[in-house]
């Protein structure tokens, strides 16, 4: 009787370790503050989602007001709205202290804002200079700005994660036009050099690069080239241009991999580029005709 006993015992300890234990990997952000910009819509939001579901505190940092308020309502009592155009470094100085004044630390800077820029001739030659210079002030200036103001409170506290979009198109030319690409080659260069300074700090900075994700950015500007295309035919169009039979790359697949990159779990990663392509950079599929 005592040994069933005991051993019903153990069984509801180890029960309960396990219970235990799971939630704990439920909750990879349990206690971190986060703050996302370009978080009203898409990616941003999609992550903003999941970090709080992942026991985050989020700062929601959009320059689309009414949106962005809308979003921290839908989210709930662990998002807060602060209005921020990256192009502005007060503006972001400004988030990253609401952030320090709010919760009084940032554990996660996520440099997600950005545009794709309007549509341009496939030339280079007939590049505009003014429109490439707004892509690049956004995209890449933007992200600056978020990594100097997030490094100005993390070194202190000896800590942090650093997080950037970039894209596919800043691995492969003709993806997209040529600003969005050039600022998408750039990200990349600025986590390896930043990389390079935050480490002894105890700071990680990595980068996404995602494949194409019919976001209503993304789709928007793909209507440019396929005039009197439906949304559905361009979002069809874009599922099919991966190679990993089955799946298709979805906001969610973004806004777990910068889940894992912020968490713990990768904490001895920095300086990354992790590509959520389907294989799409890797190779390419040769549909060669039947010889029979």
């Amino acid at each position: 009787m005592l040994r069933s006993v005991s051993r019903e015992f153990r069984t509801i300890v180890k029960h309960a370790r396990s219970c235990s234990s799971t939630s704990a990997q439920s909750q990879r952000l349990q206690g971190k503050v986060a703050l996302i910009t370009g978080a009203a819509s898409g990616l941003g939001k999609a992550t903003a989602h999941q970090f709080i579901q992942h026991g985050a505190q989020v700062i929601i940092a959009d320059i689309n007001y009414d949106l962005g308020q809308q979003v921290a309502d839908e989210l709930g009592p662990k998002a807060h709205f602060v209005q921020c155009d990256v192009t502005v470094e007060a503006q972001v100085k400004d988030a990253v202290d609401n952030a320090i004044a709010r919760h009084g630390k940032l554990d996660i800077m996520y440099n997600n804002a950005g545009i794709v820029g309007p549509s341009v001739p496939p030339s280079i030659a007939d590049l505009n200079l003014d429109e490439f210079n707004k892509v690049m002030k956004i995209n890449v200036g933007g992200v600056i700005a978020g990594i100097k103001h997030a490094a100005r409170v993390m070194i202190p506290a000896g800590y942090g994660s650093i997080l950037c979009t970039a894209s596919i198109c800043g691995i492969m030319g003709g993806f997209g036009p040529h600003p969005y690409n050039i600022s998408k080659f750039t990200i990349h260069g600025i986590v390896k050099s930043a990389a390079s300074d935050l480490c002894k700090n105890g700071i990680r900075i990595n980068c996404i690069s995602p494949g194409p994700i019919p976001t209503p950015m993304s789709v928007g500007q793909i209507a440019h080239f396929y005039p009197g295309s439906t949304r559905e035919k361009i979002v069809e169009m874009m599922n099919g241009l991966g190679e990993l039979k089955g799946a298709k790359c979805e906001e969610i697949d973004v806004a777990k991999a910068a889940l894992y990159l912020a968490s713990d779990e990768a904490k001895y990663i920095t300086g990354h580029n992790l590509v959520v392509d389907g294989g799409l950079t890797s190779f390419k599929t040769l549909n060669m005709p039947n010889p029979n």
